[in-house]
């Protein structure tokens, strides 16, 4: 019968509403829980728009889009696509959707691309020349018939023409919802870029489309609203400029130093580290180093000054400086203090 919606509920292809999921280890009854994988998670995704379900790995994305996938039922909470409830009315929400959950999961090997795609049409229930005009369609518009993906077998494919034989298959239905985990993880940026163009296309042609990333960089070119997920619940949600607003007060600034004592670089951001000055690092090469600092506007040259005097003080060496616009990671540091939240 699908949900009755309220107002504010009308444009929404998708719903999530208070989501809990614990992953167990052992058997019942001695069955103990081992992951709390979502802890009320909620948000909403309006028809025709790209949504970005944006965190590191582990922090519950692909468990809360295999729950609107219908293929996991939550603990508690419930989920809705275009109105039909993801359990009880999950037939009905099965029409409505198209899903890749893995660039390579789920094709034969031994088979073409066509013949892949064919043997999936089929169980779709199309047939005849509309399969077959769906076949060609739906290769043309990933870019594969030019590459020859209809005709090599999946076996020879390079990943990114599996990526793009898999959004291939998505489009087979025609459905009115695609929900896309991870979708160019391990692409090279020509096909990464091809993906995020063509999802940006099928949105401006009405599909709705969910996307799970931890790139930020993605989410923020690909998405027009994202929602943070950490631990298990969504901790911020809004368009790219909306979210970057949150830390508008503030100035992200990097610093690559030289050294191969890691110890004092962790000491260095130590004493960086206060109430107002969020400091995080990263390896870029041996003996190499970045650090990202969220600075108050207007302190930014007296934190960069305090970064020189700290540094030499404790016999780092300072390569470059420079300080940056706001970016959506700068925003989910700002928020979390540089903790990925995983919970597996």
């Amino acid at each position: 019968m699908g949900k009755v919606y309220t107002v504010a509920e009308a444009d929404a292809a998708i719903v999530a509403e208070s989501l809990e999921k614990t992953y167990y280890k052992g058997s019942f009854p001695r069955r103990t829980p081992a992951v709390k994988a979502l802890r009320g998670l909620s948000f909403k995704v309006r028809r025709g728009e790209v949504y970005g379900l944006l965190g590191p790995n582990g922090a519950g994305k692909t468990t809360t889009v295999k729950i609107i996938s219908t293929l996991m039922v939550p603990d508690s909470g419930e989920a809705y696509v275009s109105g039909y409830n993801v359990v009880s009315e999950f037939a009905e929400v099965r029409k409505r959707i198209g899903v890749m959950l893995s660039v390579e999961r789920g094709f034969f090997w031994k088979l073409t691309g066509r013949e892949n795609l064919r043997y999936f049409g089929l169980l779709y229930g199309l047939s005849g020349r509309e399969l077959e005009e769906r076949i060609d369609s739906s290769l043309e518009t990933v870019g594969l018939r030019e590459l020859g993906g209809g005709s090599k077998f999946f076996e020879d494919m390079s990943l990114g023409m599996r990526a793009r034989l898999g959004l291939a298959r998505v489009l087979l239905r025609d459905p009115e919802i695609m929900i896309l985990d991870e979708p160019t993880l391990g692409l090279d940026p020509h096909s990464a870029r091809h993906i995020r163009r063509l999802l940006r296309l099928e949105a401006r042609n009405g599909k709705t489309v969910l996307v799970t990333t931890h790139n930020m960089f993605e989410a923020e070119i690909l998405c027009d609203r994202v929602g943070i997920i950490r631990s298990g619940r969504v901790i911020a949600e809004g368009t790219p400029g909306e979210l970057k607003g949150l830390v508008s007060r503030s100035t992200p600034i990097t610093v690559l130093l030289k050294t191969f004592d890691e110890p004092s670089l962790q000491e260095l951001v130590a004493r960086l580290s206060r109430d107002d000055v969020r400091v995080d690092y990263e390896r870029v090469e041996p003996g190499k180093w970045r650090l990202s600092l969220l600075v108050p506007r207007g302190l930014e040259d007296e934190v960069l000054a305090e970064v020189y005097v700290k540094a030499r003080a404790l016999s780092l060496k300072v390569l470059e400086t420079r300080v940056r616009e706001v970016t959506l990671e700068d925003v989910f540091i700002a928020l979390t203090g540089g903790d990925t939240g995983k919970v597996g």
